[in-house]
């Protein structure tokens, strides 16, 4: 991903926190000549094992990820395929009527995160329900209502069968958050008052971000 200078995190901690808070990624991996490359969307979360803590790049990071084992995509991974994982956050676009300048020019504020990362089949049915428990528990944590789910875990087992899990690795990764750091910061506030107005929680959270820029 070509990143700007102006447009890289402040932090890590943003990274992590896009990722956390949009967990649906995009996962691609090259296929064929005849096929193409691969996409699947898929929850991705970290694994609740990995005792480490992120590097400026967050390699080293352990991931968890799982699909539908009928997705094509399934079949053309294998342990030790290269994989990019891709994660959008908060997003906006920013008409040149905010600016209040003359010339200007239209733009899409938007942030992601590009997750490099090598991929480790898991075979065992087992590990494959706690990666699926795992993913339901940070879920719950996060979105959902602390939903007890120990009523459906024999459900569970019935079909995780149809589950591919899998591992990740990652060997490096770059955000992108473009909040307007090239306008004045009158403009910038400008751009900032009219998001938050607009009574949408995309333009909200982007005006959010936009107001914690260092």
């Amino acid at each position: 991903m070509f990143v700007p200078s102006h447009y890289r995190e402040p932090d890590v901690s943003w990274m992590v926190d896009l990722m956390r808070a949009n967990p649906l990624a995009q996962m691609t991996s090259n296929g064929t000549p005849a096929d193409g490359p691969f996409a699947t969307h898929l929850p991705v979360i970290t694994n609740p094992e990995w005792e480490g803590q992120p590097t400026t790049d967050l390699a080293g990071m352990q991931l968890l990820g799982h699909m539908n084992r009928a997705n094509p995509h399934w079949a053309a991974l294998e342990t030790g395929t290269v994989i990019l994982l891709t994660f959008t956050g908060p997003h906006a676009y920013v008409s040149p009527t905010v600016y209040d300048i003359t010339p200007a020019a239209p733009t899409w504020n938007f942030t992601s995160v590009h997750v490099h990362g090598v991929v480790e089949k898991i075979d065992s049915m087992e590990e494959t329900l706690g990666v699926v428990q795992a993913t339901v528990q940070e879920f719950e944590k996060e979105f959902g209502h602390s939903w007890d789910m120990s009523e459906s875990v024999d459900y569970f087992r019935k079909i995780v069968s149809g589950v591919g899990a899998f591992h990740i690795r990652v060997t490096k990764a770059e955000g992108m958050f473009k909040l307007s750091q090239e306008q004045r910061p009158e403009v910038r506030d400008r751009v900032v008052q009219s998001f938050a107005g607009r009574g949408c929680t995309r333009h909200a959270q982007t005006a959010d971000l936009m107001s914690r820029l260092p």
